[in-house]
C-alpha cells in the first residue's frame, strides 16, 4: 500500500511547470559561475524562493542562499543544492551551451538548483498537506570543498532554524529512471597535495652542473603510483592521481624547481593518513637520491570528508522513492570514489540522506558501446567532462525525489495505513 508521503508527493508534483523549469535550467547552464562567484545564480534562486513565499536571505558564507518556510509544528527539513560551475570549456554543442569562455556546468549543479527551486515551489503550493519547517539551501563552492563549511561558520544554524534532517542529491551518469541509495558510506574522502621539488638550475648543455628537478619529479610521479598498489591492503579502496606537473620556461634551461599536484581518495581516515605519510616519505627519498639541495615541500591542500548516510534516514527516503517511481528503480551502487562537502552541513552528527539521480540521455546511453552497465558507464560523458549534458527528462523526477524525501518527514502517516 502506498504511503501518505508518496501519495502526497505524487499529488503535489502532478502538474509541475516543466516548460518553465526547463527555461530556468537552460538559463543557469548558459551562465555558469565558478566557486564563490555564484552571484547571478544565487540571485535567480533567491527570486524563485521569494516568489514561492520563503523568507529568503543571501550572502551566507559568501554567496550562499537560504529560504525558510515555517508551516506549523513539526521537524525542520533541510534541502540543499550546490550552485558552482567548473573551469571547463564546454564541448556539448547544446543550443544553450555556456556563454562564459572556459567555464561550464560540467557537474550538474545547474540541474541541482533547478530541482531545488521546483521542489520549493511544489512544497509551498501544497503546504496544507504537511507540517513543519523547510530550509532551502543554495550552497556555493562545493567544487572547492569550502562552501558548506563557510555557510555553517557564517551562522547558518544560529540565524536560521537548525535542521532535524538534511537531504541532498546529485546527477550522475547512468540510464534515466534510476536512483542510487546507499544506507551508509556513499562518497569517499578526498585530499589535494602539492609538492615542490628543489633542484639546481643551469644551462641545458651542462646538466652535470645542475640538479635537474624535472627528472626527479618524473621519478617521483612514477614511484607515487606504488602507494596504492603496494602500500594499501587489497580490501581497502584508494586512488592516487597526479593531475599536474609544472617546471621550466625554455627547452634549453634546466629549472631550479618543479611542482607536482596530486589528489588522494580513500574511504577511511587511517588509509588517508597512510597515503599522506607515504607521499611525504617517497618525495623525501627521491629528492635525497637525486642530491637535491633542499628537502621537498609537501603541502596538504583542500580536503573533502567522507559522506556517510544515516542508515535509517536513507532507507526511509529510498523506500518512498521506490513507491513514487516503481519497483526496480532504486538500487544500491555501493560507495563511490567521488567526494562531496555536503556532510559539513551536518555538524554534531545531524542525520542526512544523500543519493544519486541517473541523468544520461536515453539515446546517448543506448548508443554507448558496451554489453553491461560498467562498460557503458565508462563510455558515456561523466561529471566534469566537457561533454557532460544531463537529460532534461530528469527535471520533473528530480523535483519529485526532493519533494517525496521531504514529505517522509513532514507528513504524518494516516492511522491504519
Amino acid at each position: 500500500m502506498t504511503s501518505s508521503a508518496a501519495r502526497t508527493a505524487l499529488d503535489l508534483t502532478a502538474d509541475l511547470p516543466v516548460s518553465a523549469l526547463e527555461d530556468f535550467y537552460r538559463d543557469l547552464h548558459r551562465h555558469p559561475e565558478l566557486s564563490l562567484e555564484e552571484h547571478r545564480t544565487a540571485g535567480k534562486l533567491a527570486e524563485r524562493l521569494e516568489r514561492a513565499g520563503y523568507e529568503t536571505a543571501d550572502g551566507i558564507g559568501g554567496t550562499g542562499v537560504v529560504g525558510v518556510l515555517r508551516n506549523g509544528d513539526g521537524p525542520v527539513v533541510l534541502l540543499r543544492a550546490d550552485m558552482d560551475a567548473l573551469p571547463v570549456a564546454e564541448e556539448t554543442g547544446l543550443p544553450y551551451a555556456s556563454d562564459t569562455a572556459g567555464v561550464m556546468h560540467a557537474c550538474g549543479h545547474d540541474l541541482h538548483v533547478t530541482w531545488l527551486a521546483g521542489a520549493a515551489e511544489a512544497l509551498s503550493a501544497g503546504r496544507e498537506t504537511w507540517s513543519g519547517t523547510l530550509l532551502m539551501v543554495g550552497q556555493p563552492a562545493e567544487e572547492t570543498g569550502l562552501g558548506a563549511a563557510r555557510m555553517v561558520a557564517d551562522g547558518l544554524y544560529e540565524r536560521f532554524p537548525r535542521p532535524d534532517v538534511l537531504l541532498g542529491q546529485h546527477a550522475v551518469p547512468g540510464p534515466t529512471g534510476f536512483y542510487g541509495h546507499v544506507p551508509g558510506l556513499i562518497l569517499s574522502a578526498s585530499t589535494d597535495l602539492d609538492i615542490v621539488v628543489h633542484g639546481v638550475g643551469g644551462h641545458g648543455s651542462r646538466p652535470e652542473t645542475t640538479v635537474d628537478p624535472v627528472v626527479t619529479a618524473c621519478f617521483l610521479v612514477t614511484r607515487l603510483q606504488t602507494v596504492v598498489s603496494r602500500e594499501i591492503a587489497a580490501g581497502e579502496s584508494a586512488v592516487l592521481t597526479v593531475g599536474r606537473i609544472e617546471a621550466g620556461s625554455r627547452p634549453n634551461i634546466i629549472p631550479a624547481e618543479a611542482r607536482i599536484s596530486l589528489n588522494i581518495r580513500s574511504q577511511s581516515r587511517s588509509v588517508r593518513d597512510r597515503m599522506i605519510a607515504a607521499v611525504r616519505r617517497i618525495a623525501a627519498g627521491e629528492c635525497s637520491a637525486a642530491g637535491c639541495p633542499r628537502e621537498p615541500e609537501v603541502t596538504v591542500g583542500a580536503s573533502f570528508p567522507v559522506t556517510v548516510n544515516d542508515a535509517g534516514t536513507d532507507r526511509r527516503v529510498a523506500a518512498v522513492h521506490g513507491e513514487v517511481f516503481g519497483p526496480g528503480t532504486v538500487l544500491d551502487p555501493g560507495p563511490a570514489m567521488g567526494s562531496e562537502d555536503f556532510s559539513h552541513l551536518a555538524p554534531d552528527g545531524l542525520p542526512y540522506a544523500y543519493w544519486f539521480v541517473a541523468a544520461t540521455a536515453p539515446d546517448v546511453w543506448e548508443a554507448a558501446p558496451g554489453d553491461d552497465l560498467d562498460e557503458k558507464l565508462a563510455a558515456v560523458p561523466s561529471n566534469h567532462s566537457p561533454r557532460f549534458a544531463p537529460d532534461l527528462s530528469t527535471l520533473a523526477p528530480g523535483v519529485r525525489t526532493l519533494v517525496s524525501g521531504a514529505l517522509v518527514h513532514l507528513v504524518q502517516p494516516v492511522p491504519g495505513h
